[in-house]
């Protein structure tokens, strides 16, 4: 996977780009500065089907935009679930500074836009709004996962 930070400031982010932002349900209630920012804080990066992208066990310091293809996320050998375009993952182990509980493997070729744990952070700080999304999405995530195991 291409997820080597290469030095330089991104130019010019494609209207393609900002629209799939915009169309993501984390993003929805930006402005276009905000997308553009948000746009700017990422690295393109891309991953070949079979690739691991995330490794259980391993410290978190990446957040994933899934901008095209799809992932499947595993615990142990058991698929618990999958993020095509649009989807995120990643912030878990970023929040709250800890490990990776599971592992993420591309089912297919995959586009990503890739945010470090600064730029994840200047994210959150800078865009309230997705900073509270995200904190919805996680606390149905928790929801689920509690209904799951539970009986």
């Amino acid at each position: 996977m291409g997820t080597d930070k290469a030095v330089y400031m991104r130019t010019g982010i494609p209207k393609s780009q900002i629209d799939l932002l915009g169309a993501v349900p984390l993003f929805s209630g930006c402005t276009k500065s905000e997308l553009r920012a948000i746009a700017h804080l990422g690295t393109p990066t891309t991953g070949e089907e079979g690739a691991v992208l995330i490794k259980n066990g391993k410290p978190g310091r990446e957040f994933f935009l899934v901008v095209s293809g799809t992932a499947s996320c595993r615990v142990g050998r058991r698929e618990v679930a999958t993020f095509g375009a649009g989807s995120y993952f990643g912030e878990l182990a970023l929040l709250y500074g800890g490990i990776r509980t599971a592992d993420v493997i591309a089912a297919t070729p995959m586009e990503l836009l890739v945010f470090d744990a600064r730029e994840f952070r200047s994210m959150l700080m800078n865009t309230p709004g997705v900073c509270v999304k995200m904190l919805a999405r996680l606390a149905e995530r928790l929801t689920e996962s509690d209904s799951r195991y539970s009986d």
